[in-house]
């Protein structure tokens, strides 16, 4: 369990604030509209309101004491900015910001963020694949290389276990799992036959694996 700073719950930050509720985390809520604050106190530990450019109230939080600080203010660029800045001046041990355009990413990782969370530019690549192909079901990326994926079964594959294939020798591609009506079994092996029934998760460079399952 983490002890998380969440600043600006509007519509994206609440989200957040709902699952980290489900993950089992405490979670301090901060906005400067009460009625956000009013819609977010059921899936959060506790909540102010206040205005996150104040160094004083910031500094009233005690930021130091929380695992993680997330900013997801979207309204203002200038006060996300600001915000990351004076957390990790007052010693947030790590600031996560958010940003909707590459240049803010930039100067957000020169004034304070130690990461930054792109969610339109993300989901936009993300719908981009799952969309534009009949055989992909779901996308992870893990980095500019590596992504997992779930695919459907390709005919050629049907009716062999995994050791015949052998993708991941010929593709460098690794069978994580199977899933079938929504429930996943990692316990496979080099036995373990594909069938049109289940979809697989796969693991590998996303050029591999475009290549090896027609994506």
């Amino acid at each position: 369990m983490k002890n998380i700073l969440l600043i600006g719950v509007g519509r994206f930050g609440r989200h957040i604030a709902m699952h980290l509720k489900e993950l089992g985390h405490q979670v301090m809520a901060v906005d400067c509209k009460e009625e956000r604050i009013n819609a977010v106190m059921p899936y959060v530990t506790n909540a102010q309101i206040g205005d996150s450019v104040n160094a004083d109230f910031l500094r009233s939080l005690g930021v130091g004491n929380y695992d993680v600080c997330i900013v997801t203010i979207g309204s203002s660029f200038q006060d996300s900015l600001e915000t990351a800045c004076l957390l990790k001046e007052l010693g947030a041990r790590r600031v996560v910001s958010r940003a909707e355009r590459d240049v803010q990413e930039k100067f957000l990782l020169r004034n304070g963020a130690d990461e930054v969370i792109y969610p339109e530019k993300e989901m936009a690549k993300w719908t981009a694949i799952r969309y534009s192909s009949d055989h992909v079901f779901d996308y992870i990326e893990l980095d500019e290389q590596y992504a997992i994926f779930e695919v459907e079964v390709p005919e050629s594959m049907v009716g062999k276990n995994i050791g015949q294939l052998d993708i991941r020798k010929k593709y460098g591609i690794n069978i994580l799992a199977m899933k079938k009506e929504g429930k996943t079994n990692v316990a496979i092996s080099t036995e373990t036959i594909l069938n049109r029934e289940s979809t697989i998760l796969v693991l590998g460079e996303y050029k591999k694996i475009q290549k090896c399952f027609r994506i």
